[in-house]
């Protein structure tokens, strides 16, 4: 709002100091600020609220023993950061752009489902809440819809997205020489399944005070660095082109998505992290992982996201892994799963869990980041 109502006016010369709002950078990191310092300053307020209202975490039973005391911790935290990232967004994004919309209706329609799942746990007084069966038809539901509209939709769409819209890009090769391209059914079916898979990882990576949020803010920070160079140009010259990477001029503007969203991170980080004076509960951890999920679509990283997200990837397999062995053999792999629940049980502290855990998010980060010369 404040680029689409400020910016005309840099036309008069007493007020040509708007014109910084041009400037993508300028606005990631005004977005990025005005997430933190509003995370920062309502959270206090918020954990009251989430007390009076009695809105606190219900423990698995057959958790670790360590999880009991976590029993009645303020929950539904990452309500707060989806106000603060999505109200950022508007602030500073450029409103006219297709890919700020589809990247915020992403992340509230799944933010949505996450609230329907934590009031019935709530209102129920277990872990459960929403069947599982349901929470994903919804979450394919939303996703086919969005990946319907990216690939067969023409308004409002940029050109340049629609002429790519099709193809994928391949981590480690150029984008340019090496073209594949997916039948429609197929590529939507896989578009559907990277939104609704990145959602549920991060919602099973959810289960440690602070181990979701980091490697959020690690793949937030690193898709705004690719939605930037995606939409770049200088001196006349396509930056994309020039490393071999997808050419979509506006995704400059999801770098403003991604920086509120690093923002709102971090003010939700310095309460939750250990030990948590509030949690995530699924109305964020969903929504960001929806989020995260379009951001790959959008800056056409479908594939790399596996590498970037790996430890989603990882703890969402762990899971599979585990329901799939004891089902066909009565066996288990894992002391319990998703795996972080397996180190904890092996004796792990939990600080060092969720440290390690970054440390390798980073890692994973810095790997994709070279995947942009190593073509």
């Amino acid at each position: 709002m404040i680029y689409h109502f400020l910016y005309p006016l840099h036309i008069y010369q007493s007020l040509s100091f708007v014109n910084v709002l041009r400037y993508i950078p300028f606005r990631v990191l005004a977005a990025t600020m005005t997430a933190m310092l509003l995370t920062f300053g309502l959270y206090p307020w918020f954990i009251r609220r989430l007390q009076s209202k009695q809105i606190g975490q219900v423990v698995r039973d057959d958790g670790p023993e360590s999880h009991l005391s976590k029993a009645g911790t303020p929950t539904m935290g990452g309500a707060l950061v989806l106000v603060a990232m999505l109200g950022s967004t508007v602030l500073w994004a450029d409103p006219n752009n297709a890919m700020i919309w589809i990247a915020t209706s992403v992340t509230v329609l799944y933010g949505a489902i996450g609230y329907i799942d934590d009031v019935a746990k709530i209102n129920r007084r277990n872990a459960k809440g929403l069947s599982p069966r349901y929470k994903l038809l919804l979450q394919f539901a939303i996703a086919f819809v969005v990946c319907g509209y990216l690939f067969y939709g023409t308004t409002g769409l940029p050109t340049d997205w629609c002429a790519i819209r099709d193809r994928l890009s391949i981590p480690f090769l150029a984008f340019e020489k090496h073209p594949i391209s997916l039948p429609a059914w197929l590529y939507i079916a896989f578009a559907s399944l990277v939104i609704a898979g990145t959602s549920n990882a991060v919602n099973l990576t959810d289960g440690l005070d602070g181990l979701a949020i980091g490697p959020v803010m690690i793949n937030a920070a690193t898709y705004m660095i690719l939605a930037y160079l995606a939409g770049l140009t200088m001196f006349g010259y396509d930056i994309a082109r020039y490393l071999d990477i997808p050419s979509i001029h506006s995704a400059g503007e999801l770098a403003i998505f991604c920086g509120a969203l690093l923002g709102a991170g971090v003010g939700f980080l310095w309460f939750n992290t250990y030990p948590a004076q509030v949690f995530m509960g699924d109305v964020g951890s969903l929504a960001l992982g929806g989020g995260l999920g379009a951001l790959a679509i959008l800056t056409k990283n479908e594939l790399l996201s596996i590498l970037l997200g790996g430890i989603f990837f990882i703890e969402a397999v762990s899971v599979i892994g585990q329901v799939s062995s004891f089902k066909l053999t009565g066996k288990r792999i894992f002391l319990m799963a998703p795996i972080h629940h397996h180190f904890e049980k092996a004796g792990w502290a939990e600080p060092k869990i969720i440290v390690r855990f970054w440390i390798i998010s980073i890692m994973l980060a810095i790997a994709s980041l070279a995947t942009l010369k190593l073509r």
